[in-house]
């Protein structure tokens, strides 16, 4: 079990992993990165690879999170080819792991939406078999404060177990991060028990609920205040260690199911991005390069799990 972080891929950031005492990277594959799928060629995967490899870092996964079940037809079939790509880039680079997400046509229910995952996530599956390449889909509800729609079905266990049913593919599974069970009410250490063999990446991320805002706003969020970063005003993201996750449990509850891969951090915290005038946010790519790259957050995360990672 190695522990790093999810960014974009510079010779800079491999640098700060090194001297940090980071060993471990998920590699954003966005169209905005260095890894992009359509375009990067084999000798620019193999110049990084040579990079982090002379730094003892191992690319734990590429990391890809669009909607491909979204109601813009477009917008669906664009998500869904260049996953694809990033596949086989996975395949072509030995990344054993693509993590992306479900995805959600917003106008549905999550009931409604499980033909159109199943439709939709076989033939991606079939690909993915064929090249090796387990998919791990995210947690994440991806809820819109003000429309109440989200973007991503794969929020619960309830629905995990439903969409495993549907596509029963070994190489289906999950990328788990505690952070979002911890506002969603979800007992997380119970769903890495129940899911363990499901669990393909793990992204660590800290939950700060504060009490003072959920008290006057509701689990709904701030509806007409502004609020700074990604969070509802009542929950925000933090860097582990300066939220309310149990790392220790958290990761004894990994190595008790037999969870192999690594921990990488999801940088999210808005007070570290507030303090280093991190704005400017409009896209998930947006999100990964600049707080993937905001060092102070992930020094102190690294601090944080590092005592709990074992070295065996």
């Amino acid at each position: 079990m190695r522990l790093g972080f999810y960014t974009n891929y510079t010779p800079e950031l491999a640098s700060f992993a090194k001297e940090t005492g980071f060993n471990s990277l998920e590699l954003s594959a966005w169209p905005e990165s260095s890894l992009n799928a359509d375009k990067v060629t084999a000798g620019d995967c193999e110049k990084i690879k040579q990079d982090l490899k002379s730094k003892d870092i191992e690319i734990s996964a590429l990391g890809y999170y669009p909607n491909p079940l979204s109601h813009h037809e477009s917008e669906a079939k664009e998500a869904q080819r260049y996953l694809k790509k990033v596949i086989d880039l996975a395949a072509n680079m030995s990344i054993p792991v693509v993590a992306t997400f479900a995805g959600r046509d917003g106008g549905k229910t999550v009931k409604e939406n499980l033909p159109l995952f199943k439709e939709t996530f076989s033939p991606i599956m079939d690909h993915a078999e064929k090249r090796g390449i387990k998919i791990a889909i995210e947690n994440c509800p991806m809820m819109n404060r003000f429309t109440m729609q989200g973007e991503n079905i794969a929020f619960s266990p309830e629905i995990w177990a439903a969409m495993f049913d549907l596509v029963p593919s070994k190489y289906l599974g999950l990328e788990f991060d505690p952070s979002h069970c911890v506002w969603q009410g979800i007992d997380y250490l119970k769903a890495v028990y129940d899911f363990g063999d499901k669990i393909f990446h793990v992204h660590a991320k800290d939950m700060e609920i504060r009490q003072d805002v959920l008290g006057k706003a509701g689990i709904y969020g701030l509806a007409l205040s502004d609020v700074d970063g990604l969070g509802s005003g009542w929950w925000r993201a933090r860097a582990p260690g300066w939220g309310q996750v149990d790392w220790a449990k958290f990761i004894t509850a990994l190595i008790e199911v037999g969870y192999h891969g690594n921990i990488d951090i999801e940088h999210e915290d808005d007070v570290f991005a507030l303090a280093n005038k991190i704005g400017g946010i409009q896209t998930e790519y947006d999100i990964v390069n600049a707080y993937g790259t905001e060092t102070q957050g992930l020094q102190l995360g690294f601090k944080t799990l590092s005592k709990y990672i074992p070295t065996v």
